[in-house]
């Protein structure tokens, strides 16, 4: 067996040197991983810079897109609201000529029709007949018809040759 004694005391150390020991062995390996992050953070930056111009250049991109479509867009608006307008008159043509189709398609040949006048969906007839039953058939015909809400007479007057009369149509139902 052998054993080992040290017969020297051991020597107190300061605190100036246990910073100094702390600094000279341990405070580098801080200094490398912090400038390891500092590096780090600097290639990050540049990363995110470079994102940053690129979304500027395609915001660039999508305003000038935007200012060449623009005039486009409302000359499309234009079209499309001319042509909704078109849409309706035609509907108003067909509307206006299923209407006076069919008053003409029961108008009988023995009352002669002395004015029409038409507005929207309404119709005021003046005319002349000979025979007060032909009339009188015709208005029954277009009560029982029912494609006019209203038939109705506005005014009848006999006359020397037959009868005068003005007849309202309103709101034509189909």
């Amino acid at each position: 067996m052998k054993y080992q004694i040290n017969l020297i005391p051991k020597k107190e150390t300061t605190l100036g040197e246990r910073f100094l020991y702390f600094a000279s062995h341990y405070l580098r390996y801080i200094i490398v991983i912090t400038q390891l992050v500092v590096i780090g953070v600097f290639f990050y930056r540049f990363q995110i810079d470079t994102r940053v111009v690129d979304l500027k250049e395609a915001v660039g991109q999508k305003k000038e897109i935007i200012e060449i479509v623009l005039p486009l867009l409302t000359e499309a608006s234009r079209i499309d609201q001319k042509q909704s307008e078109i849409n309706n008159i035609i509907k108003d043509q067909e509307k206006f000529k299923a209407m006076l189709g069919y008053f003409l398609s029961l108008f009988p040949e023995t009352i002669t029709l002395s004015n029409l006048d038409i507005g929207g969906e309404s119709m005021k007839v003046t005319g002349n007949a000979l025979d007060s039953r032909h009339l009188q058939a015709f208005f029954e015909l277009m009560r029982r018809d029912g494609n006019f809400k209203t038939v109705a007479f506005q005014t009848i007057n006999k006359t020397d040759v037959g009868y005068n009369f003005v007849l309202n149509l309103e709101e034509w139902k189909k």
